[in-house]
């Protein structure tokens, strides 16, 4: 039957080392009964360590133990279940461990993602810490209350995760992926209160370490272990000693700060005061100079100024005057020796027509035209008895006859 075909089968198949993960450690009648979970791929097998094989093997190996076994796989036939039964069981050496950590890190920081040029600065006050610890674990604790101590209006966001064992890689990475996308966060904590190396191996797993390069917000790592320091520490923006490091690093202490605030005024008083001082001083020494020890001599010499001004003032304006009186009288006088006025004061008379043209030839004005006598003082009328010959012959335009 094909049961059966499929035991021969997989009979013929030979053994192998394997490595991986212990997620289930179960004894029942002497023998073990558990699961081994592969470290890169998402594949588990069921594993059987028989009484006589489990005196054998390391007697503290239990869940969570990174091991290397030889196994065999085995069909049962009557359940229809492939295991996988166990001839040798160990620790993985720290050694491989160790080497495999040392090749990514070297991995990554060719990536230059250790570069501080990557580093942010943590905010001066963070409005909302995002807070990613074991639930009800001390690590929480003594963030809250230290982070509280030092800032009472601090607030948190926390997001409980596993911090050792198969769920840690997964659940730290959702975790800082959730607080990253949170506007409100301003940084983010990691935190776990310290542990062996095998505990911590999950800070260090290449995807904690690459979604904690992604985070846009300034990350810390307070893993808490100082021999052995995660992946995660050298990725962080930010590496704490210890959760409690982690809240005195990322809140400022209110009283520290309030102190500062009064230091700085304090200086600022005392430099203002002496500003103030300085400048008063100057002043007095403005005053007690003989320029300025007395106002009167202002309004003193421009008074004389004044005075000296208006008295050449009033010099030129005389002279001015003076000289335009003389230059009108010389005008006047060269006007009234061209003016009609003075010939008809030395007894002349101006003639003139019925149209009230001046005459001026004794052949425009004929026997018995009436004419118009100006002269020096007022007119009088008179009557043309017409040209004469004496008029004629003393006119030379006059053509002779």
């Amino acid at each position: 039957m094909l049961g059966q075909k499929l035991r021969e089968y997989i009979d013929r198949l030979g053994s192998v080392w394997v490595e991986g993960e212990i997620t289930q450690w179960g004894v029942s009648g002497g023998n073990v009964y558990g699961k081994l979970k592969d470290l890169d791929a998402d594949a588990t097998i069921s594993f059987t360590v028989w009484s006589s094989v489990k005196s054998r093997i390391p007697s503290d190996l239990k869940q969570g133990d990174h091991v290397v076994a030889m196994v065999k796989p085995n069909y049962w036939v009557k359940g229809g279940s492939l295991t996988m039964q166990v001839f040798d069981m160990k620790h993985v050496g720290l050694g491989d461990l160790l080497e495999r950590l040392e090749r990514l890190r070297a991995q990554l920081k060719a990536e230059g993602l250790f570069d501080m040029s990557r580093k942010k600065p943590l905010p001066f006050l963070p409005g909302c810490i995002g807070l990613i610890t074991g639930k009800d674990s001390d690590a929480e604790k003594d963030v809250l209350r230290n982070a509280q101590l030092r800032w009472p209006a601090v607030r948190f966001r926390v997001v409980h995760a596993a911090v050792q064992g198969e769920r840690t890689v997964a659940d730290v990475s959702a975790a800082i992926r959730t607080l990253d996308a949170d506007p409100d966060v301003d940084v983010i904590i990691v935190a776990r209160g310290g542990g062996d190396f095998q505990n911590l191996l999950g800070f260090s797993d290449e995807r904690v370490v690459r979604a904690a390069a992604e985070c846009t917000t300034p990350l810390v790592s307070a893993i808490g272990h100082e021999a052995d320091r995660p992946l995660l520490d050298d990725v962080a923006d930010l590496r704490a000693s210890t959760p409690t490091d982690a809240a005195k690093r990322v809140v400022p202490d209110v009283s520290e700060e309030l102190a500062r605030v009064q230091q700085a005024r304090s200086r600022l008083t005392v430099r203002l005061t002496t500003y103030l001082q300085h400048e008063i001083h100057r002043v007095e020494q403005l005053r007690s100079r003989p320029a300025l020890a007395s106002s009167a001599w202002i309004v003193d010499q421009r008074s004389q100024d004044l005075t000296r001004y208006v008295a050449r003032g009033a010099e030129l304006v005389d002279r001015a005057l003076e000289k335009a009186s003389t230059e009108t009288a010389r005008l006047r006088s060269e006007l009234r020796a061209l003016s009609p006025q003075r010939t008809l004061d030395r007894g002349y008379a101006i003639a003139q027509l019925p149209t009230g043209h001046v005459l001026r030839d004794a052949a425009d004005a004929p026997d018995g035209v009436a004419l118009t006598l100006t002269l020096a003082t007022g007119s009088i009328g008179a009557t043309s008895s017409g040209p004469t010959g004496e008029a004629d012959a003393a006119d030379p335009r006059r053509p002779s006859v």
